[in-house]
């Protein structure tokens, strides 16, 4: 009986060392992406659904892919800022692969902000919130002037980005 119990203590001091594994929580919040609503230019209050909506970042020849797709058809969007600058540009394509080429229109958006790295855990290591730049928090320009803007109208909501959960950006269009 003594020795099961000696045996039991040495095991039970044995495992009781031992360190969680440093598993980072699918539920931890990590780096937040720019979430992008998009509304009614005429009715300003009323979501609207862009259709077949391509972004391609800057330097790249691909779409963000969305659920499996590079298309959006939706009334809102998460796009990824850069971590090591301080600016981000993307392609705004309407009705990308449109067989009418004259209802493909393309506006260009630079988001300018700053960056404040923070340590979330051992196992998550660091993530990165936003600010966007109170005086130019972005650049909007058009691909080619002819078509002109599609987008008419841009409004900074929430210019902290910390989380997902609200739109930092409105676009009216």
């Amino acid at each position: 009986m003594k020795k099961t119990f000696l045996l039991l203590l040495a095991i039970a001091f044995t495992f009781s060392s031992c360190e969680k594994d440093d598993i980072c929580d699918a539920n931890t919040i990590t780096t937040p992406r720019l979430v992008i609503s998009f509304y009614d230019s005429v009715n300003s209050t009323t979501l609207k659904n862009v259709t077949d909506l391509k972004i391609i970042g800057e330097g790249k020849t691909e779409g963000i892919v969305f659920n499996s797709s590079t298309l959006i058809n939706g009334s809102k969007v998460s796009i990824p800022l850069k971590t090591d600058a301080d600016a981000t540009s993307f392609r705004f394509i309407l009705n990308s692969g449109n067989p009418n080429t004259a209802l493909v229109n393309e506006d260009i958006l630079k988001f300018n902000y700053t960056r404040q790295n923070l340590f979330v855990s051992r196992a998550c290591g660091f993530k990165t919130n936003f600010i966007l730049n109170p005086q130019n928090p972005f650049t909007h320009t058009d691909a080619a002037v002819l078509d002109q803007k599609w987008i008419q109208h841009i409004a900074v909501k929430n210019s902290t980005l910390n989380n997902e959960n609200e739109t930092h950006i409105e676009i009216f269009f």
